[in-house]
């Protein structure tokens, strides 16, 4: 296909995905309240910090499944199916011996850590274990789950991505209305009902997948310079998966033991709200990223650094048009939406959001790197950055600062590693960090800064009521949405964006005279 023939492609897909988000979205942040007005703030807590130890080794998941799906979309590139078919093949053989790994480790050390290490009352101890047992059997599925996922993105088939989800998320909500009509313990048969859920998920996507894509009906396959490739590759994946893993579930079990279960419960809500905004620079970026790795293959750099630009930049447009609104009045949507809010949500949530703005012009950077194949260095410096989260959170905590600290923390290395990133990509693709700047980070901080002025102006000068919620709400949206169009927009997006608003008032003014 043709570059514009891909824009359009995106274009498409990038409408699915925002369909699956306008769905679940609503529903899941409905659904988190009802589970935290039904579980209660420890039992909340607990799952979260439970579930968290198990989580810990997502960086194994993650790490695959950015190998695995790097390779997929480089050999869709250059369309050699026989190669895929064997690539997808060794992920399986690969993800086998994940799990023998997962269990041995999660069943000796892990249990240990939750039945010895973990703030969780006494009475709360069996719940725990079960809620523990059933995280492990949850991500068990989660690791085969993900070479699915990766030959969908792949394919670029987001319409199936859209329609599971949003099954998914509806499953879940019925899942927490369920918990409503027994009498047995809610926090177990939570965990027992996410597990059966993930465990349908992934049957689907077998049978879909073998059904339409011949690449990935299994076969047996034993070439020793294939695995090490995948592997090689994913070990340099793994390290920065761990990072990424000691800077949120390792802070999660930092704060979990200064502060106990109820901390984790705040940071959980937290961390749901500010997943749910991410989901809009996940689904650019899931439409984005197979198209940077392909042209990459084909060695078309000129469009692959176009595609990075704006993917950094509209990322993060998207993520601060809901953002600042939310930023504005966390306090009042938190009382409206939660009966009970728990302490330090508010901040977290906020410090949460600046965070994701920053790792927001982050996402195709990285996919770039991916794409590059030559991860090593990239892994080993960014990684080491990330790391050093968990111990000078930890310092920080044993000087008695307040939790919020550890997230003022996840900021200021954010801010380094974006800039890191763009150093050594910049290498790796051939990228200008020039035009970087001035077509990305210019844009967005005269954004950030300019912005925010009007809706302050108003917010400052009346009574906090559900009218100055409405006002300040809508001031905001027509301010970011104004600033990006003036500031944010090259002349050629500029003409695009009024070419397509035409074709829309010209269809409207035709079904009006219909």
């Amino acid at each position: 296909m043709n570059n514009s023939e891909n824009n359009k492609r995106i274009a498409k897909n990038t409408m699915f995905l925002y369909f699956r988000l306008l769905i679940t979205l609503g529903i899941s942040l409905y659904t988190v309240r009802l589970v935290l007005e039904i579980l209660g703030v420890v039992d909340f807590g607990i799952y979260n910090v439970v579930g968290g130890i198990v989580f810990m080794m997502e960086f194994l998941k993650s790490s695959m499944s950015a190998s695995v799906q790097r390779f997929l979309s480089y050999e869709l590139g250059n369309k050699n199916y026989t190669q895929l078919n064997k690539v997808f093949s060794m992920s399986i053989n690969i993800h086998v011996l994940m799990i023998i790994f997962v269990v041995i480790v999660a069943e000796t050390i892990g249990l240990w850590f939750v039945n010895t290490q973990l703030s969780i009352p006494i009475e709360r101890i069996n719940a725990a274990n079960w809620v523990y047992q059933f995280s492990i059997f949850t991500f068990i599925v989660g690791i085969f789950t993900t070479s699915y996922n990766a030959i969908i993105v792949s394919e670029e088939r987001m319409e199936i991505y859209t329609y599971v989800s949003i099954f998914e998320t509806i499953l879940k909500l019925a899942i927490v209305l369920f918990l409503l009509q027994i009498e047995f313990d809610k926090l177990i048969t939570y965990s027992i009902l996410i597990f059966t859920l993930s465990l349908l998920i992934l049957i689907f996507y077998i049978f879909y997948c073998n059904k339409y894509f011949p690449s990935t009906k299994y076969i047996f396959i034993s070439e020793k310079k294939l695995f090490y490739k995948l592997l090689s590759f994913g070990q340099w994946n793994l390290f920065g998966g761990i990072a990424g893993v000691a800077m949120g579930q390792g802070t999660n079990i930092l704060l979990n033991i200064f502060f106990g279960p109820a901390i984790n419960a705040a940071r959980g809500v937290a961390y749901q709200v500010g997943g749910a905004i991410n989901l809009f620079v996940v689904n650019l970026q899931v439409a984005i990223n197979p198209q940077i790795v392909k042209s990459y293959a084909v060695d078309d750099k000129k469009y692959m650094h176009e595609l990075i630009f704006q993917g950094s930049k509209f990322s993060f447009y998207l993520v601060y048009l809901f953002c600042l609104p939310i930023l504005f009045e966390t306090e009042y949507i938190f009382n409206l939406w939660l009966t009970n809010v728990p302490e330090y949500t508010i901040i977290f949530t906020k410090l949460i959001f600046i965070n994701i703005l920053i790792d927001s012009l982050s996402g195709s950077l990285m996919t770039a790197a991916q794409a590059s194949g030559v991860i090593k260095k990239y892994q080993i410096i960014i990684g080491g950055l990330l790391l050093i989260n968990l111990p000078v959170s930890y310092i920080f905590l044993k000087l008695g600062y307040p939790p919020q600290v550890t997230l003022f923390v996840s900021i200021f290395i954010s801010i380094i590693a974006l800039f890191g990133r763009l150093s050594i990509v910049s290498k790796l693709v051939n990228i200008s960090v020039i035009l970087f700047f001035k077509r990305v980070l210019i844009p967005v901080l005269l954004i950030a800064v300019l912005s925010p002025i009007m809706p302050l102006i108003l917010k400052l000068a009346i009574q906090p009521s559900f009218m100055s919620f409405l006002l300040t709400t809508l001031l905001t949206v027509l301010s970011v949405i104004t600033s990006i169009y003036w500031l944010g927009l090259t002349k050629k997006e500029k003409k695009y964006l009024d070419q397509k608003m035409k074709n829309i008032l010209t269809t409207l003014e035709l079904l009006k005279s219909v």
